[in-house]
């Protein structure tokens, strides 16, 4: 390898890393409500791109949305775009073979991050998953949240759409946002010996700035940002002098995390929690629940959303700080899957997300009152801590605990308010 390859491939990881760990600013990022608008947004920019397309999805479904998007990436693939696919081999577990060999067919290189394993097996590795949701086209475009590749609505009858969000981000950003999804590409690419699996000239970048923008783009993996997305709420959550609103589909959140929500409302933060109504899954559902009484007995609201099933990812700071992304705020996301989130610091799209949120929770928003609470039956809150203990048990049967030393050294890492 050639002296000024290897000075580029630094100067490459350099900018990545960099990347990871501060706001960069001149940048335009919209709010994208539910999955038709998502669906609509990344299928016209699939039909422009000229270059390449990333596309990573934890569920990538066989129905119409699934067709719908796979059609679209065909397009450009037999008009000459590089299209990469990444799926994770459990959340896509029933994607059947003819539908990777139709993509595979029009052009497009489709991998799946580890291939399922067996539900028996205790191994840590089958827990690692790939549950980043990330776009991205031409170094012009990205988009990150916490959508799928999945139709929008429910599969019980005529229920609305998931309630689930993504944020569109063109600007500065958008090369940090790639070159995390290349080098996630690469690394999978390489581990199955598919050598030189990314292809193709490197697009021109777009530097100019697309807006006002203050953002940053963050990762959860098992190496070096283990922690930058929890520490990022951790600051938000810490600072905040006002408000702090959560819209979360899991909400399983360790004692520190508790803790920073309860010294804020103690503070006189009002602090709001939006949560997943329906149940989903059974444990995960009945889990956060435990947690319900000691979250009200400091004050904190706590609304769930029933309409349909909360699939959202979300949070926002006194009107100004914000995150859209695909963590959640349980140990699956916060100790083991991959994930990605946009953070934005900017009041104009602080105020744009309230406005949705808050109205979600004025129409939406089922009220848990303490006073309500507390007389619920034994048997009930007996399953919630039931529930708890089990996911605990089950976590450390894998070897996974949360370590909150380790969090308190490592926020140095992750962007400010």
């Amino acid at each position: 390898m050639s002296h000024g390859k290897r000075l580029r491939q630094k100067l490459h990881q350099a900018v990545f890393s960099a990347s990871l760990s501060r706001f960069t600013t001149g940048n335009q990022i919209d709010l994208l409500q539910s999955g038709e608008a998502f669906f609509t947004a990344i299928e016209a920019a699939f039909d422009q791109a000229r270059h390449e397309i990333y596309l990573e999805t934890y569920i990538y479904k066989n129905d119409a949305t699934g067709r719908r998007i796979a059609d679209a990436l065909n397009r450009a693939a037999l008009r000459g775009v590089n299209v990469y696919m990444l799926i994770d081999g459990y959340g896509s577990k029933n994607l059947p073979q003819s539908m990777l060999d139709y993509l595979q067919a029009g052009g497009v290189k489709a991998l799946i991050f580890r291939p399922q394993i067996s539900p028996w097996t205790f191994r840590r590795k089958r827990l690692r998953r790939m549950h980043r949701k990330i776009v991205v086209v031409d170094r012009e475009i990205a988009f990150v949240g916490g959508i799928n590749i999945i139709d929008d609505c429910g599969t019980k009858g005529d229920m609305p759409p998931r309630f689930d969000y993504a944020v569109a981000v063109q600007g500065p950003l958008v090369e940090a946002i790639r070159l995390s999804a290349r080098r996630l590409w690469s690394m999978i690419a390489w581990s199955r010996f598919r050598k030189g699996a990314v292809r193709g000239g490197t697009p021109p970048v777009s530097t100019f700035a697309k807006g006002q923008m203050s953002a940053a783009f963050l990762v959860r993996d098992n190496f070096r940002h283990r922690r930058d997305i929890e520490t990022a709420y951790m600051r938000a959550i810490e600072k905040a002098k006002y408000e702090i609103i959560l819209a979360h589909a899991y909400f399983l959140p360790g004692f520190d995390f508790r803790h920073a929500l309860i010294s804020a409302a103690k503070r006189g933060v009002r602090v709001l929690l939006l949560l997943q109504g329906r149940v989903e899954y059974f444990l995960q559902h009945y889990a956060t629940r435990a947690l319900y009484g000691n979250l009200l007995d400091a004050g904190i609201e706590i609304y769930e959303y029933r309409t349909s099933f909360l699939h959202a990812k979300v949070a926002l700071v006194d009107r100004h700080w914000a995150t859209v992304g695909s963590s959640n705020i349980d140990p699956f996301s916060l100790l083991l899957s991959r994930e990605a989130n946009v953070v934005i610091d900017n009041e104009k799209f602080g105020v744009t997300l309230a406005q949705s949120l808050m109205q979600t929770i004025e129409t939406d928003g089922h009220r848990i009152l303490r006073d309500n609470w507390t007389q619920q039956p034994f048997g009930f809150r007996f399953m919630g801590w039931l529930s708890y203990g089990l996911l605990r048990l089950m976590m450390g049967i894998s070897g996974y605990v949360s370590d909150n030393s380790q969090a308190k050294n490592k926020r140095t890492s992750a962007p400010d308010i």
